[in-house]
């Protein structure tokens, strides 16, 4: 009891950090019995994605029926942040990438996989899950799905009765504490599946692809450590590194290891509870930015496009490149709804530039090959920013309103709040 009560008094990013480093440890010293612990990373992966698509089903659908006729909300300033956001990273995509050209090894895997022939094919997708059964819609995970449904229901409910609101909040709020119960969990299953990670995916095969993966992760890293944080200035005209590192550290890490957006929507919801954000806000805003918000997926296919341009010395204008940005950016914010998710629009934007498929798809092998960083760069990216640009919203509402707003003051408060509570 008394090493149960002194893990509870620290944070639970500390918690994390420590199931990290042990489950590094244990892979590199016994990796054959350290193998045996995978299942804690696999359990809890699978319980966040189990409770995920239900918990955002009712809190979408509270959200719009607690909503009061007349009270303002920021999904208007949120998704435009969204868009923005990707459109920049697709954008500093091309231009790291016209900066440090890379050439790839062309190989070949990844011919049985079946990519979309264009962009309205894409887009043909996502209007086709919006309208999907709706328990097909939960069991399948298609969020675009249940975000429509619960929004359509949520507006058919606005005049049910009181106990009918009430336990619609009730339902959502029991959910969301169940979800409290298994982010409790991530320490232990950030070390299963690190010591899984660590076993089975050798570094060795990234070697070749050191180069690609340079710009890959810088581009990732400059846009969420200067593109972004500058967005959150302009908007809120304070010092925006605490808000950002807070992000990074209490989403960006978690979704790293998960290599999920949807398994880190609870995580995220959390997080904006602890930021003290508008429920009916971040209720929507999350869930959404799990499927729109895709900074990284615009970077993955930028900057693997353009290194098979380079590789197959293929001349590039500046118009043409801008396209790509676009492009990137509005395949990107449509690669929840493809299966493969952004490795798979690769063809698509290769094909601007005459790229037969067979040529692509050996592109999107090279992808496939160096997943292991990229896609949990990609996804740590993705994921943070959904936070980040749902506070900055909210905050920048809050300044207009004539409200004192201090980032840093908040950002240490939120951390002494948490000891508090874990004591």
């Amino acid at each position: 009891m008394k090493v149960l009560k002194m893990w509870n008094q620290i944070s639970l990013v500390k918690q994390i950090a420590i199931g990290l480093i042990v489950g590094i440890i244990l892979a590199v010293t016994i990796p054959e019995a350290a193998k045996s612990l995978t299942i804690f990373g696999t359990l809890f992966i699978s319980s966040l994605k189990a409770v995920a698509p239900i918990l955002v089903f009712f809190l979408v659908m509270a959200s719009i029926v607690q909503h009061k006729k007349g009270q303002q909300t920021n999904m208007k300033s949120i998704i435009f942040l969204y868009l923005l956001g990707t459109f920049l990273a697709g954008a500093i995509a091309v231009i790291v990438s016209f900066l440090f050209p890379v050439n790839i090894r062309l190989t070949e895997g990844a011919e049985q996989l079946a990519a979309p022939g264009n962009t309205v094919e894409v887009l043909q997708k996502l209007v086709l899950n919006m309208v999907d059964n709706p328990v097909n819609a939960l069991i399948q995970a298609n969020y675009i799905g249940i975000l429509t449904w619960a929004i359509v229901l949520g507006i058919a409910l606005k005049n049910a009765s009181d106990t009918t609101k009430t336990f619609i909040s009730n339902f959502s709020d029991a959910i969301a504490k169940m979800v409290g119960w298994v982010i409790k969990l991530a320490p232990l299953g950030i070390m299963g599946i690190v010591i899984g990670s660590v076993t089975e995916n050798g570094l060795s095969s990234l070697l070749d692809y050191g180069n690609l993966l340079l710009v890959l992760i810088g581009t990732m890293l400059v846009v969420a450590l200067i593109v972004n944080p500058l967005i959150v200035f302009i908007n809120v005209r304070q010092n925006p590194y605490p808000l950002v590192f807070k992000c990074i550290r209490e989403s960006g890490i978690t979704a790293f290891f998960t290599r999920s957006s949807a398994a880190n929507i609870p995580v995220n919801m959390e997080l904006c509870k602890k930021l003290d954000l508008d429920k009916e806000t971040y209720g929507i805003s999350i869930p959404l930015g799990a499927t729109i918000n895709m900074a990284g997926a615009a970077i993955t296919i930028s900057v693997l496009t353009l290194a098979a341009v380079h590789t197959l010395g293929i001349p590039v204008d500046l118009p043409t490149a801008i396209i790509l940005s676009v492009l990137a950016a509005v395949c990107a914010c449509g690669a929840s709804g493809v299966a493969g998710g952004s490795l798979l629009l690769i063809p698509l934007a290769c094909s601007l530039f005459g790229i037969p498929n067979d040529i692509a798809m050996q592109v999107v092998a090279a992808g496939v090959l160096v997943s292991v960083l990229q896609d949990s760069f990609e996804t740590a990216l993705n994921s943070s920013t959904d936070v980040l640009f749902t506070a900055t919203a909210e905050y920048r509402k809050r300044l207009k309103e004539g409200e004192t707003l201090s980032i840093n003051r908040q950002s240490m408060n939120e951390d002494v709040s948490e000891k508090v509570v874990n004591g």
